[in-house]
């Protein structure tokens, strides 16, 4: 077989690794070449990822190899899926890194990778990039790495010494769908990998309370992914095992990933892709969870057969559902409330309390915190607005429900 350069390797790596959702880059320390080094975990460029604060974050997101020794059904660089294969050296990947950061394509570095001989030599490798990338070049960009949780615990200690997130996968919100689909892996190593990340992340806090000579640990946390759709899990189950994750594991992000049917899937999988916005959808109700003050009981009342709407985002559907507690006076009502006014975000609701104590907000007092009035009107009341007789349900759906025959389908790539 023909050997490959380094571009044909990276246009294989990088397609191979657009399955993996989870590459966000929010919650880093901020890092400056000015400081000494090569690199910085902030500025703008080719944007691929987006924090919370709104800041545009490019990463080089590839795998080392699509080569694997496992056999999950639902991946396409299973052992026994028919692709093209590729594979970097550990000094490959370092040297596209710094050639892409100089040619100020990118920020910093997203790297998974299938298993390849064993879990320890796999992550053995990926710590070798992170590695060379922090000692040999000085890099002070984000690195991500992508953990394997069957190697040696301390590979992944040395892993959080270097990169500044680590994740896991979950792979599937059932453990019994985990092992019919992937049957080498094993959810309960997984979790207890998850685990001892959660330990070390604690412990390298206090460390760090202590003396501020002591190393970071994956400073930005860890995060994980399910794959949504590829077994009869519904959106109910989903949300409550993400919620489970966030508050046995301190998660910073659990990320959603419509399943893709690829050639010669096995029978036992769907043969079509979930809708896209079944994942949109997903990612809201999260929002919702963690910083909305939504608990996941409310969120998940509001489907109907466990299945979030997909006409309807889950605010919007809650705040339908309980139409006894609108309309809400944005001049009176305490922040948990405001929170839950469909088309409201977060910071406007903190720009909102801060206006409110100096002079009571009119209409267009709120239109000029957010550019969602229209959907708001229906739910509050303002010094010179009332949205004057409750609409029932069905006509306040009717107003809010977008023009279209079905639900817009997104295309993530």
């Amino acid at each position: 077989m023909a050997q490959l350069d380094s571009m044909a390797k990276l246009a294989v790596l990088a397609d191979a690794a657009k399955y993996d959702a989870s590459c966000a880059s929010s919650g880093t320390s901020k890092r400056h070449s000015r400081d000494g080094g090569l690199g910085s975990t902030e500025g703008m460029g080719i944007c691929h990822s987006y924090a919370p604060d709104g800041r545009c974050i490019s990463l080089l997101k590839l795998l080392l190899t699509n080569h694997c020794i496992y056999d999950c059904l639902y991946c396409v660089n299973r052992v026994s899926s028919n692709v093209q294969r590729a594979r970097f050296t550990p000094e490959e990947v370092v040297d596209l890194t710094i050639g892409f950061y100089k040619r100020n394509y990118i920020e910093g570095l997203f790297l998974s990778s299938g298993i390849i001989r064993t879990p320890d030599y796999t992550m053995e490798q990926l710590v070798r990039v992170a590695r060379l990338l922090r000692e040999d070049h000085g890099f002070k960009g984000y690195i991500h790495l992508k953990t394997i949780p069957d190697a040696d615990p301390r590979l992944l200690e040395e892993a959080g010494l270097y990169a500044d997130r680590l994740s896991i996968n979950v792979e599937l919100p059932r453990e019994e769908s985990l092992t019919e689909l992937a049957p080498q892996k094993d959810s309960r190593s997984i979790r207890k990998a998850m685990g001892g990340l959660r330990l070390r992340m604690e412990e390298g806090r206090e460390e760090r309370r202590k003396s501020t000579r002591a190393p970071r640990f994956a400073p930005a946390g860890q995060s994980t992914q399910m794959i949504v759709g590829a077994d009869a899990a519904p959106d109910s189950e989903i949300i409550r095992t993400s919620a489970t994750l966030y508050s046995g594991y301190h998660l910073k992000r659990v990320y959603y990933s419509a399943f893709s049917p690829i050639p010669g899937s096995p029978t036992a999988l769907p043969s079509q892709t979930p809708p896209l916005m079944r994942e949109h959808r997903l990612y809201q109700a999260d929002w919702l969870y963690r910083f909305y003050e939504f608990s996941v009981d409310e969120i998940v009342a509001s489907t109907t057969d466990g299945m979030l709407d997909l006409a309807l985002d889950p605010k919007m559907a809650w705040a339908v559902s309980h139409r006894d507690r609108f309309p809400i006076d944005v001049n009176r009502a305490p922040r948990e409330m405001l929170l839950r006014i469909p088309g409201l975000g977060v910071k406007s609701v903190d720009k909102m309390i801060r206006m409110r104590r100096l002079a009571a907000l009119r209409l267009a007092d709120v239109a000029r915190l957010t550019r969602s009035l229209k959907t708001m009107r229906p739910f509050i009341v303002t010094l010179d607005w009332h949205p004057g007789a409750a609409t029932d349900a069905a006509g306040l759906v009717a107003c809010v429900t977008p023009k279209i025959e079905k639900p817009l389908q997104l295309s993530l790539f």
